[in-house]
């Protein structure tokens, strides 16, 4: 893992304890993990790919097109806001019964 990615995994390990979405996560060495209703997911602290259990599918999450509104700075942030990317992937997940993005939804059920 990239050293970006271990400071990445040590603020992480820093801020989810005083989250909502805290008793629904678990960090490890290289995921932030998130449990679903649906489904339970692996977020890869590096690229913030998405894996989801038990059979291991990726799941593909394409930001909307307006960013600008919805974007969150994270001021100690210099590889272009995957902490943030992730952090919201993460709260994304942990609802996932609330997604409602045919594009997502599709993924979730599929076998």
């Amino acid at each position: 893992m990239s050293e970006t990615a271990r400071t990445r995994r040590d603020a992480l390990a820093r801020l989810l304890p005083r989250m909502k979405l805290a008793d629904r996560v678990e960090l490890t060495d290289r995921f932030l993990r998130v449990r679903g209703q649906l489904r339970t997911y692996r977020i890869h602290l590096g690229p913030g790919n998405i894996l989801m259990e038990p059979n291991v599918a990726y799941l593909c999450i394409v930001p909307g097109r307006d960013r600008s509104a919805s974007s969150v700075f994270l001021p100690f942030e210099e590889d272009g806001g995957m902490l943030s990317v992730i952090l919201s992937k993460a709260f994304l997940l942990a609802d996932d019964t609330r997604i409602s993005d045919p594009s997502i939804t599709r993924q979730l059920v599929a076998t």
